[in-house]
């Protein structure tokens, strides 16, 4: 699914906007995240510089989490305030919860961690959102969340630009 998404991303704005912005947008998206940035940089794909690509994925990436951390409650709330879109809430509310356990016990080290270790579910949009429901403080979530999206880009970056760039370089 993420590969399509992020096929769609490139065929989209393509040729629209530079291939910078468009691997900093993708970094933006809930799901795609910095790993689909960085797949979309690489040199299968976008071809920037891995010295360009890093920094604009990372802080593509965190631009949201700010926000999610210290507004999702009071948006959920309201939200659960109407018909239609309390189930929506309640259902990534519990999502997201089902994950939590480990966040939940270590803290700083599991936000850290969860958001680091680039799997399907994880990141740092669902970092922030469990962070934010567990109401861990803005400075313990942030660094933790900021820890793991540097190890995401680690891991990424030796993927998209180690393994991929020796495929299709």
């Amino acid at each position: 699914m993420s590969e399509a998404l992020i096929d769609w991303f490139i065929g989209a704005l393509g040729g629209k906007i530079g291939k910078e912005f468009i691997a900093f947008i993708i970094s933006m998206v809930p799901i795609l995240e910095l790993r689909g940035g960085l797949l979309a940089a690489g040199p299968a794909l976008l071809d920037i510089p891995m010295w360009q690509a890093i920094p604009i994925c990372v802080v593509g990436n965190l631009i949201p989490i700010p926000f999610i951390l210290l507004l999702i409650t009071k948006i959920f709330d309201w939200m659960k305030g109407t018909k239609k879109l309390k189930p929506i809430v309640e259902k990534l509310e519990k999502k997201a919860m089902s994950k939590s356990d480990q966040i939940e016990k270590y803290e700083f080290w599991g936000l850290m961690i969860f958001v680091g270790i680039p799997l399907p579910g994880t990141g740092a949009w669902t970092g922030a959102l469990i962070a934010a429901l567990l109401g861990i403080r803005f400075r313990k979530a942030f660094p933790a969340i900021v820890l793991g999206v540097c190890l995401a880009a680690f891991i990424m970056t030796v993927l998209s630009y180690g393994f991929l760039g020796f495929l299709f370089g």
